[in-house]
């Protein structure tokens, strides 16, 4: 209140009233998201098809993965599909992870191994060895997954397999993270959720962005038609955003996320860790094509003004009857849509905690794009 009288050339009930136009139009925007956008996943219908029998390739990249893959490669070697193989790229692993996978291989005759036992720089990040196992796949379909994810079920080959009709050469899944009872956890699978409920409702509106290479298939010829990551070999992440931004159309992709579809990945323990993860995927932002950059950039910046505006206009004390049934108005849609978006990605106890990590996250995406412009973050293992 006292820096607003400081200013005489703007009374104080003019200014109060343009923050409130702003606080309305944010509002308006935010609404035009949560049901123009986000609805389209909260209220979708999976299609279910019968598998069309076209032999897929898992590609699967690691490098010290030991223990995952001890795991979590047989849940995928043991799929119930009828004509597939697994492709998995040894990417200069300083444990026994050769050694296991030699001997997996005498066990299940689907595995193929791609070995790299020298340093190659000519990808950053993971890009490289991806290229090699897409290249060294001998079917058309490559369906992605991580080292450390598992299948939810034998199912995961199947279904997302089934999606590839007519033009579709991209299928986007969903990739949930285990639960576990820490504070990390429940802010890794909110987020994990929130950036589900926009890629793949941006996918529903024929506006699609990115994948996640936990749980995504794309057309081996798409990749190869396309020269694969050429145009951004020097980024260190983007092989699933970045790649999917380049190549997806209106009418070429589908979505899966039939539960027995999905992958789960083993979560990140430290907070540290999963920042360094979040500033690697941020540094891929600026290369979006612009009107995805302009969809993504009105969502949050809608969303900080919205917050913004109502702690200011209550701590001006001005329509506090209007300011604050507003905001029920957006809590209301924002619970609505983060549940039914849940009930269809199978994920469980986050609701009420729910509105407390979006604050969070509101604060957190600013300051790790502060901390990329001065340092870079670490790069892939």
């Amino acid at each position: 209140m006292p820096i607003l009288m400081q200013l005489p050339y703007f009374p104080q009930d003019i200014i109060e009233v343009v923050l409130l136009g702003s606080f309305l139009i944010a509002f308006l925007l935010q609404m035009v998201y949560f049901w123009g956008f986000f609805r389209r996943l909260a209220f979708f219908r999976n299609r279910e098809y019968d598998h069309s029998g076209e032999a897929v390739s898992v590609v699967i990249c690691a490098r010290n993965e030991y223990f995952n893959l001890k795991n979590h490669l047989p849940l995928v070697l043991e799929q119930d599909y009828p004509d597939f193989e697994v492709v998995v790229v040894n990417d200069n692993s300083q444990d026994e992870s050769l050694e296991l996978l030699e001997e997996m291989a005498r066990k299940y005759p689907k595995l193929k191994i791609v070995n790299l036992s020298q340093e190659l720089n000519f990808f950053s990040g993971k890009k490289f060895p991806l290229s090699l196992g897409i290249k060294s796949a001998k079917n058309d379909i490559i369906l992605l997954t991580d080292a450390d994810c598992r299948p939810a079920s034998d199912k995961w080959i199947r279904n997302m397999a089934s999606k590839f009709r007519g033009e579709t050469e991209i299928v986007l899944g969903y990739g949930a993270y285990e639960k576990r009872s820490t504070l990390v956890n429940l802010f890794i699978r909110h987020e994990t959720l929130w950036v589900a409920i926009q890629y793949l409702s941006y996918a529903l509106s024929g506006m699609t962005y990115m994948g996640v290479g936990r749980n995504m298939a794309y057309r081996k010829s798409l990749f190869i038609e396309n020269k694969g990551f050429s145009s951004h070999y020097t980024i260190a992440s983007g092989d699933d955003d970045l790649f999917i931004n380049s190549v997806a159309t209106k009418t070429n992709v589908d979505i899966d996320i039939e539960h027995g579809s999905h992958t789960v990945s083993v979560p990140m323990s430290s907070a540290g860790t999963w920042f360094n993860q979040k500033r690697r995927h941020l540094t891929t932002w600026k290369y979006y094509r612009s009107k995805f950059k302009r969809l993504l950039g009105v969502w949050s910046l809608s969303q900080l003004a919205f917050f913004t505006l109502f702690f200011l206009l209550l701590a001006l004390n001005y329509n506090v009857m209007v300011v604050a049934g507003v905001f029920f108005l957006r809590f209301v849609s924002y619970l609505l849509i983060t549940k039914m978006s849940m009930k269809r990605l199978n994920e469980r106890k986050l609701l009420l905690f729910s509105p407390i990590a979006e604050l969070f996250l509101i604060i957190l995406y600013p300051l790790l794009s502060l901390f990329n412009m001065i340092s870079k973050p670490d790069k892939w293992k």
